[in-house]
């Protein structure tokens, strides 16, 4: 192979290196989206019907959804790797978690959701969170994130009113410093009302963030939007 070749070459290998380098970068975590739902508006949806732990009803109160990790290059991974989860670990988490982390779905599935937030979520962060450290960063994070607590403060309260959606972002920004992403949905008589909340925490999962990217579009709201009662 003559010199020219030969740098045509090494050329190509540093541009492949580069290129390996940029798709490791795209594929790596750059943050955890903490969604909280409000389970009133899960729960009145037309068609939607709502099963109570064995516990009983929860108390009112904003609960997770899901923590979803983003990455790098703009893409929310799921289902990263078959897991064959024991959801007898997370024992010495389950009295907080079925107060923070329900489900009302019908029928009940408990713990099933766990797993299944784990499987399709978590998975994708493990280089930063184990399993428990993935559970336990999503309630801490629920803790220093009180959406029920920031609204109550600006006096907004689920009486089944409307309130603006500018008035709730505010509150939501005055208590916890953060913008959130607000998604809503419809009650059975065609309401807009807020249903999901989300923040978001840097890589490590313990210390909140501005959201790299706030999706539009999904779930959107009107300027006025029902907070509807829990039950």
């Amino acid at each position: 192979m003559g010199k020219s070749g030969s740098s045509l070459l090494m050329k190509l290998m540093v541009l492949l290196s580069f290129a390996m380098v940029a798709l490791g970068n795209n594929n790596s975590l750059r943050a955890f989206y903490l969604v909280q739902q409000w389970l009133g508006s899960y729960c009145n949806q037309r068609g939607t019907r709502c099963c109570y732990p064995p516990t009983g009803k929860p108390n009112p109160d904003f609960t997770i959804y899901g923590l979803w990790p983003y990455y790098n290059g703009g893409s929310f991974p799921y289902n990263c790797g078959d897991d064959n989860y024991d959801v007898a670990r997370l024992k010495p988490l389950e009295k907080s978690l079925r107060k923070a982390w329900p489900s009302l779905t019908c029928p009940q599935i408990g713990r099933k959701f766990w797993v299944h937030e784990w499987n399709k979520h978590g998975t994708c962060s493990k280089k930063f969170l184990g399993e428990i450290p993935y559970f336990q960063a999503a309630l801490n994070l629920k803790n220093k994130a009180n959406i029920f607590q920031a609204l109550a403060r600006s006096g907004i309260k689920p009486n089944n009113q409307f309130y603006s959606l500018k008035s709730i972002k505010k509150a939501i920004v005055r208590s916890i410093g953060f913008h959130p992403w607000i998604v809503c949905n419809h009650n059975a008589q065609g309401h807009n009302q807020i249903w999901q909340v989300t923040l978001c925490a840097d890589r490590t999962g313990k210390k909140l963030i501005n959201c790299p990217y706030l999706p539009k579009g999904r779930g959107s709201c009107a300027s006025k939007i029902q907070f509807p009662s829990f039950y």
